[in-house]
């Protein structure tokens, strides 16, 4: 057993009364950032980590319906730190449940330093970390529930006395506010992401500019009718039409949509009909002003929106939800496909490779199961349908990555406390 003599707490202690209020600034200011992602979140703990002389500080983030697996943040040497990953975390076992919301506790407040060597969670988990000391608080966060928050050192470094639990518990409030940020910035985030991918499944495209008409943002569908140069085309970063009657009409409906955005009219025009060199059916735009927050202001800022469809364009349709929504068999669910791009049941045929009777026994069955009699009426059944919606199984056209990738999970490791 280490003992922990009078200069090993002296030197500790010195070291905590150093924090100058410049110090307190900067490493609140960091915290503070720590809301706005991951890796300024695992640079805030880092900080904390320096400042405490810990050899881990560790957010558990979340505990997943997996018996000893948690979702953390650490900060310190152990493989997968400063990574938002799964480590092993012995739920059931740790002795650190269940204490007061937002208030900083040490092993000594809640047990002996022998009960604590003689409990199973020192001696077949944590102990191996070289982790004796614990200081931490269960954080509760607005709509998240609590995070654990945990400061440990080894057996060789002084204990956490109580000027470490009063710096500790007047910087928690700081990281209480950076964390429910964080929370808020990811659901945002998150919903943003599944909005525009919705966005991208409609074959909707959607191009952000700014106040000049530069172009800020576009997504998957835009870039690709962007690349074809057919009647809207990138000339720099600036939105350009084909021909200059319509490119002025499109600058005249971006300024407008501006001046409306800075409440300088009241109403403006917003849609426009754009031809194309190739003679295909003309493009449809909207344009629309993004709303803003009066006290931001400065170049670059996102100002206005415009979405195009192409009349012509292809359909993407999920053939798993199709088949799960009308029961159609793959064979069935290809042939409506063609159909509901456009093709007649001879097209639809040649081009998947079937006789023409096969076609209409598809056909008939397809009718059947979608309570429709006429071609016209299954275009429309299966355009206005959730189809293009799903997930999974997109038939692929002019968009071949429109399928959101699902997440690996990382190996699990272990972590402490």
């Amino acid at each position: 057993m280490t003992i922990i003599t009078p200069n090993m707490r002296a030197n500790h202690s010195d070291i905590m009364s150093k924090l100058t209020l410049d110090d307190y600034d900067r490493l609140v200011s960091c915290i503070h950032d720590g809301g706005l992602d991951n890796g300024r979140l695992s640079e805030a703990l880092e900080e904390l980590r320096l400042l405490f002389q810990a050899n881990y500080v560790t957010l558990i983030l979340r505990i997943p319906g997996v018996e000893d697996v948690g979702l953390m943040l650490v900060a310190g040497n152990l493989e997968g730190s400063g990574q938002v990953t799964y480590f092993t975390y012995h739920q059931s076992d740790t002795p650190f449940c269940n204490q007061p919301a937002d208030t900083v506790f040490t092993v000594d407040d809640v047990m002996t330093q022998d009960e604590w060597r003689g409990s199973d969670y020192y001696r077949n988990h944590v102990c191996k970390q070289d982790v004796f000391h614990v200081m931490g608080a269960d954080i509760a966060i607005p709509e998240a529930g609590i995070l654990r928050f945990r400061i440990t050192r080894p057996e060789s470094a002084a204990p956490f006395g109580d000027q470490d639990k009063q710096v500790c518990q007047r910087l928690l409030p700081h990281l209480r506010r950076s964390l429910h940020v964080h929370n808020l910035l990811g659901k945002s985030e998150s919903l943003g992401s599944l909005y525009a991918q919705a966005i991208n499944r409609l074959s909707v495209a959607t191009i952000v500019l700014d106040e000049n008409g530069a172009v800020l943002q576009l997504n998957d569908v835009a870039r690709d009718l962007l690349e074809v140069a057919d009647g809207l085309k990138l000339v720099g970063s600036r939105l350009e039409a084909s021909y200059p009657s319509d490119n002025r009409e499109l600058h005249k409906l971006v300024r407008e949509a501006v001046d409306e955005r800075n409440g300088l009219v009241v109403e403006s025009r917003e849609a426009l009909s754009v031809a194309r060199p190739s003679g295909e059916v003309s493009l449809g735009v909207v344009v629309e002003p993004i709303p803003t927050m009066q006290w931001a202001e400065g170049k670059g800022q996102p100002a206005v929106v415009v979405y195009i469809r192409d009349a012509v364009g292809k359909s993407q349709v999920d053939n798993r939800v199709a088949k799960e929504l009308f029961s159609f068999t793959p064979a069935e669910t290809a042939l409506a496909l063609e159909l509901a791009n456009g093709l007649s049941l001879e097209e639809a045929a040649e081009n998947l490779g079937i006789m023409r009777n096969t076609a209409r026994a598809h056909l008939r069955s397809i009718f059947s199961k979608t309570g429709v009699r006429r071609q016209a009426e299954l275009v429309r059944v299966m355009l206005n349908s959730v189809v293009t919606l799903g997930r999974g199984g997109v038939s692929p056209f002019r968009n071949g990555n429109m399928v959101i990738p699902r997440p690996e999970l990382r190996p699990l490791r272990t972590a402490q406390s």
